[in-house]
């Protein structure tokens, strides 16, 4: 356990500060002060106001942000009688949480000890019953196991994406060896048989160094085609979706927000599903006139909307939708696939802008 505790690390590393986070503090704020106000506790509503925006860096310093929050917690009865429902249900659920979710091994270590301490001084002055102890280390219990349930649920995703990307250099590497292994080899036999015909017939020589040009021109393309497939899709590659098509009705591609700043593997992502979407549309889609795709960011999330107006046959499902919903799963979102209310289908996907 010891030595658990001692390489335990986040994985991957936490995510900045999102509106949400913001969201949340601007929520608590005027909660904590309404609460001081009907308790005539004013020196109570300036504690929670001083501790819930430190909620915001409840990622980036969990152990920190804990050893305050629950330090507060602690001092505030002796200091206004009574503890602040909001403040500590705050401390209580979200700090715990995220000390197992992103803290280190030993961070968690430390914490539970302080967590620990606050129920014992708690207990000792008679602030908490044995009742209230136990139903709190139940409750932190839960905490604690859902927080290292999300914190080992993301490193699995990430070890499945490292695997596949492990399996996917590993067939390039095949592929680029026997293509150019297969070129080369034949221009060092036409270089061979160009070398011992070149004295007696010099026009055989001429003929082994054009079918060598031809051999490293064929190698050349090899090696552009496959460079091309090495390079990540991105939101560029959606753009380029749009316009005309002699495969089926044209697309419209709309982006909303900002899409640029995406990271590498939700751009690349979104645009298989997007890839996907439309190449599923053109080849099921009978008498559609149009697919529109549709690509919404905000701060957290990234939304991606494929329809059409074709006839589907009345089918509820397929066309590859459960490798879309894998693939978008990868990544901490979600994908989902069905017919519109009135005519055609629609794929609608949910990334986060920072994979899970």
């Amino acid at each position: 356990m010891r030595e658990v505790l001692w390489t335990l690390r986040p994985t991957p590393p936490p995510p900045e500060r999102v509106r949400r986070d913001w969201l949340l503090v601007a929520v608590l704020l005027p909660a904590v002060i309404v609460e001081g106000v009907v308790r005539s506790s004013p020196l109570g509503a300036l504690i929670g106001f001083a501790v819930v925006p430190l909620l915001l860096w409840r990622r980036q310093r969990p152990l920190l942000v804990l050893a305050i929050g629950f330090g507060v917690c602690t001092i505030e009865p002796f200091l206004t009688g009574f503890p602040s429902f909001l403040t500590l249900a705050a401390v209580l659920l979200l700090l715990p949480y995220a000390l197992f979710r992103w803290g280190s091994g030993l961070e968690i270590a430390a914490g539970s000890l302080i967590i620990a301490g606050r129920l014992a001084i708690g207990y000792g002055f008679a602030q908490l019953t044995e009742a209230d102890v136990l139903a709190g280390l139940i409750i932190l219990f839960g905490i604690g196991a859902l927080g290292l349930a999300m914190r080992f649920r993301a490193r699995a995703r990430l070890r499945e994406r490292q695997h596949l990307r492990m399996l996917e250099r590993e067939r390039l590497a095949r592929d680029l060896h026997d293509t150019v292994a297969h070129h080369v080899s034949a221009m060092a036999i036409r270089a061979q048989a160009g070398q011992a015909t070149a004295e007696r017939d010099p026009a055989s020589a001429v003929e082994a160094l054009r079918l060598i040009e031809s051999e490293a021109s064929k190698a050349l393309a090899s090696m552009r085609s496959m460079v091309r497939v090495l390079r990540e899709p991105g939101i560029g590659d959606v753009r380029a979706l749009a316009g005309p098509s002699t495969v089926g009705p044209p697309v419209e591609v709309r982006l909303d927000g900002d899409v640029d700043d995406l990271s590498p593997a939700v751009a690349a992502t979104l645009f298989r599903l997007t890839q996907e979407s439309v190449t599923n549309a053109r080849r099921h889609a009978r008498n559609a006139t149009r697919i529109e795709v549709r690509v919404t960011a905000d701060e957290t999330s990234v939304r991606l909307q494929v329809s059409d107006d074709g006839e589907h046959g009345g089918l509820s499902s397929g066309y590859g939708v459960s490798g879309m919903v894998e693939r978008a799963g990868l990544l901490g979102g979600t994908c989902q696939a069905g017919p519109n209310p009135d005519r055609g289908w629609s794929v609608s996907a949910t990334l986060p802008r920072v994979a899970a």
